[in-house]
């Protein structure tokens, strides 16, 4: 080695010393176990790496955007038509606000099917449970602010099933402050409430996967002669990770230039049934039409009280979903019902009526 490369090498060190010492980027440098770089593995850095893309497009969207119910959607109109690449940004924020409910509910399907919720993981599940929950309302929330007809009917919906909440209804009630319309209060909610919320969920979701590390494989033996698995440094995973990031950056870029994101006309106020909600939304549409609008609130309410039951109710060592037969089969029930209702969500005819007329 030169004298010159030996001073390049030294200069190097220092500087990464200075770094390290000060961010603890060495905190980076463990193992994972070698299933952990399989995509099945990632869904959960994956679903992270949209939020990512949600939280840069959703700040520029913001400086254009205007939250009063007269001039909101005539704003978002703008950014479409008017915002040099206002289209662009707009459709990578819609689509990868599909992407990630998608990601976030696979997720959990693989989280549960390999069992990662037992112990000692059993709060990082509960964690994970909460972060689906403010996704889902992060996700009705954006589809709120664009104020378009689709928006108001939601806005509606919010307001007739608050009355049966109660109390608990009180924040999404028009009674809470008649001066500050639901427009203005789920704008709020979509920018600065549950963007904090989630980032706590979140910080505290990770810091638990680094802390007990990637779960093991639910069929893997414990037996001592079986050769432990390899390990593989968090570096190689995070590179996969990013690999994994950009194609769905990639993706979601090719979506919003081919299908833009949706946008009507400004509501027409008193007008109900006159569009359907987004995909996600639409198992409640169903069940709305098969049981009345106040079955909504227990057929949110339970699936969400199970999944916080699981790793309660499942205690045991055993992971292997084959050898876990009822709360799998319970598991597989719940996830058919709902695409059942997902499908009815879709032929639910729109009726378009006057309310009160």
């Amino acid at each position: 080695m030169t004298t010159r490369s030996s001073g390049n090498w030294a200069r190097k060190s220092r500087f990464w010393h200075y770094v390290d010492e000060r961010l603890g980027l060495d905190q980076l440098d463990y193992s994972v176990p070698e299933h952990g770089n399989t995509l099945p593995y990632m869904i959960g850095g994956i679903t992270v790496f949209g939020f990512i893309v949600l939280i840069l497009t959703g700040v520029w969207l913001t400086l254009f955007y205007d939250p009063s119910p007269e001039r909101a959607n005539a704003s978002v109109l703008a950014i479409q038509n008017d915002v040099t690449l206002g289209w662009l940004v707009r459709g990578v924020h819609y689509w990868a606000a599909q992407a990630v409910i998608i990601s976030v509910v696979l997720h959990m399907v693989r989280v549960f099917v390999t069992a990662a919720y037992k112990k000692p993981r059993e709060l990082n599940w509960l964690f994970g449970v909460a972060l689906l929950a403010i996704t889902l309302n992060f996700y009705f929330s954006g589809t709120i602010i664009k104020w378009d007809q689709e928006s108001y009917q939601g806005v509606q919906e919010i307001k007739n099933v608050s009355h049966y909440l109660g109390p608990l209804g009180l924040p999404v009630s028009p009674d809470l402050a008649p001066a500050v319309s639901l427009l203005d209060r789920m704008y709020a909610l979509h920018i600065a409430i549950l963007p904090v919320i989630i980032g706590i969920f979140l910080l505290a979701h990770l810091l638990y996967v680094h802390y007990f590390n990637i779960s093991p494989l639910p069929w893997r033996k414990k037996a001592s002669d079986v050769t432990e698995e390899p390990k593989e440094p968090f570096t190689k995973h995070l590179i996969g990770l990013t690999q994994y990031g950009i194609v769905l950056l990639v993706i979601v870029a090719v979506l919003a230039f081919v299908f833009p994101a949706p946008l009507g006309p400004a509501p027409i106020t008193g007008f109900h049934d006159a569009t359907k909600p987004p995909w996600p939304l639409l198992p409640l549409t169903a069940v709305d039409d098969l049981f009345g609008l106040w079955w909504i609130i227990p057929g949110t309410a339970i699936p969400f009280l199970f999944l916080l039951a699981v790793p309660f109710i499942d205690r045991g060592e055993e992971r292997d979903p084959r050898k876990r037969k009822v709360i799998v089969i319970t598991f597989m029930v719940g996830m058919a019902m709902l695409l059942v209702l997902l499908y009815l969500g879709i032929l639910h005819t729109i009726a378009g009526s006057v309310v009160g007329g």
